[in-house]
């Protein structure tokens, strides 16, 4: 298949080159040259343009920083210059509002489009073992699973337009509540005398077992491999996080729920963002403990 990728970076450059590891045809863009030249070296090729880049594709991905730049990328250079019939996939995290315009709009001009969010971070990416949240019919869905089972391990068809970003913030609101709840308890366990790999031992087994804990331990040398063993690089960065945090509190307050621990932890995690933390793993907020 012919697939225009749109937004080479740390997740969609290794998205893009599993999409050729599966065999399909690659026309890549995005605005750093560096990008375009290991896109290139993983077997893509460059495009000059959003609009060269979907001139005769299948499909179209993208993966960009947020909605704005989403909506101005499709409405401005991927509806009109794709060909009518192009399936239309972004992978991004943006607000649910937004996805469901675009998605309105590809609608109107004879497209069909999901919004697939993604959960695993950079190196679930390059390993193509990412889960996918996609909103959009049950069509665009069946047209989209294949292409998206290149790059994942799991996809999962979430309802409606707009519906994997719903999903995706608010697993990731539960995510960011978990972690800090989980850097506490292990602070304070060792505060109390109790040693970090007794308190897993215990815990990874009872009640207080959460997946912060038992799959990405805060704690360097506790548990499986984690960013905090290695100086809480890598992984999924704190401003990351803080920006899906700020899009699940605009969404709930949209819906009119309100989202007091999320609001707790968005409080906390911009202080350690603004600390100078930003791009660690927002794992690392325990060192703030």
């Amino acid at each position: 298949m012919k697939i225009a990728f749109i937004g080479l970076g740390n997740m969609g450059g290794g998205m893009a080159a599993n999409l050729v590891r599966a065999g399909h045809t690659v026309r890549a863009f995005d605005l750093s040259e560096d990008a375009l030249a290991r896109a290139e070296q993983n077997g893509c090729t460059r495009a000059t343009s959003i609009a060269a880049a979907v001139a005769d594709a299948e499909a179209v991905v993208s993966m960009l920083p947020n909605g704005q730049i989403v909506l101005s990328a499709y409405t401005g250079e991927v509806i009109g210059h794709a060909p009518r019939g192009a399936l239309f996939l972004d992978c991004s995290t943006i607000d649910v509002a937004t996805a469901r315009e675009a998605a309105e709009k590809a609608r109107e001009a004879g497209y069909e489009m999901v919004d697939a969010p993604v959960s695993g971070g950079i190196a679930a990416a390059a390993a193509g073992t990412l889960t996918f949240m996609v909103g959009g019919s049950a069509e665009a869905f069946a047209r989209a699973e294949p292409i998206l089972q290149a790059m994942g391990k799991a996809v999962i068809h979430a309802g409606d337009a707009g519906n994997g970003q719903a999903a995706k913030i608010c697993n990731n609101m539960l995510l960011a509540i978990h972690m800090i709840g989980t850097c506490e308890a292990f602070r304070t366990a060792e505060k109390l005398g109790l040693d970090p790999r007794t308190f897993y031992d215990i815990s990874s087994v009872s009640s207080g077992q959460n997946w912060s804990m038992t799959s990405y331990c805060p704690v360097p040398g506790v548990g499986p491999q984690s960013p905090a063993d290695n100086g809480y690089e890598g992984g999924f960065a704190t401003e990351l996080m803080l920006k899906d945090l700020r899009l699940a509190m605009e969404a709930a307050d949209s819906a009119g729920v309100t989202v007091p621990l999320a609001q707790r932890a968005a409080a906390l995690y911009e202080d350690f963002a603004n600390a100078g933390n930003g791009r660690r793993d927002f794992s690392a907020i325990i060192t703030s403990l």
